[in-house]
């Protein structure tokens, strides 16, 4: 395995000061988030926790630009993305930002191969070598040899390694992974976890949702969001101590 760069020294990819989403349900005006100030440097990786509408999936929606903010800007790159048309902001997911979803979201007619190339398709210059490029991204994944095979002929864990070697073909800035493990057993979803692992060894920046500690635990930083604001943000040593019981500490010690 090649060894962890040292993120506390790399450059800030992610920049977001006084974001804000309002939504009105008729005369009521519901705040998703409420002023957030956060920065995810190159090679993080970070966990966001929260209770149902405590406003991490509408963060999630806005880092990956499938949502605009109410108000508060969001650099990507040093680009604020607040200010561009609808064509350019598909082309930065895209290009820049590899989504994996609870659900997978895999082509059923297309095989592992090309459901992998599917981003590329889309991408400026994703004709020039797409199959060598999606079957090195499966390789990395350790599917080298389920390439022809269907979602329907794989696992929960292969088709989620599938949407993972998707999520990396086009070398995104950002890997977005909200409850990737949310449909799969616990054995299956360690292996997941195992992999994020392995990623961000080989530098991968990843930002994960996730409602279980079990898991938000193989992140070097947790991010606890409450009522559209973050609550907290600490190294995952000190959120452990500033979160969790003696009890619950010993208990998860023995995971």
């Amino acid at each position: 395995m090649s060894s962890q760069p040292n993120s506390t020294n790399s450059k800030v990819i992610i920049r977001l000061q006084g974001l804000k989403k309002f939504y009105r349900i008729g005369v009521e005006e519901i705040r998703a988030l409420d002023g957030v100030d956060l920065e995810v440097r190159q090679n993080e990786y970070i966990a966001v926790m929260g209770h149902s509408g405590s406003g991490k999936s509408t963060l999630m929606n806005l880092l990956g630009c499938l949502d605009r903010p109410s108000e508060g800007t969001y650099e990507l790159d040093g680009r604020d993305v607040t200010k561009l048309g609808d064509a350019a902001l598909a082309n930065i997911r895209n290009e820049r930002i590899g989504f994996v979803f609870q659900s997978f979201e895999l082509l059923s007619q297309l095989n592992a191969l090309k459901n992998v190339e599917t981003p590329l398709l889309y991408a400026r210059d994703g004709w020039f070598g797409r199959t060598a490029r999606a079957k090195n991204s499966l390789q990395r994944v350790g599917l080298a040899d389920r390439m022809k095979h269907k979602p329907n002929q794989l696992s929960g864990g292969e088709k989620q390694r599938v949407a993972i070697a998707r999520a990396l073909i086009c070398n995104p800035s950002i890997l977005l992974a909200d409850e990737p493990t949310g449909n799969l057993d616990s054995k299956t979803s360690e292996n997941i976890l195992l992999l994020f692992d392995e990623l961000h060894k080989q530098g991968q920046t990843i930002v994960m949702v996730t409602h279980e500690y079990d898991f938000a635990r193989y992140a070097d930083r947790i991010i606890r969001m409450q009522d559209g604001k973050i609550s907290s943000d600490l190294p995952k040593d000190q959120d452990r101590a500033a979160n969790h019981t003696p009890a619950e500490n010993r208990r998860e010690n023995k995971l």
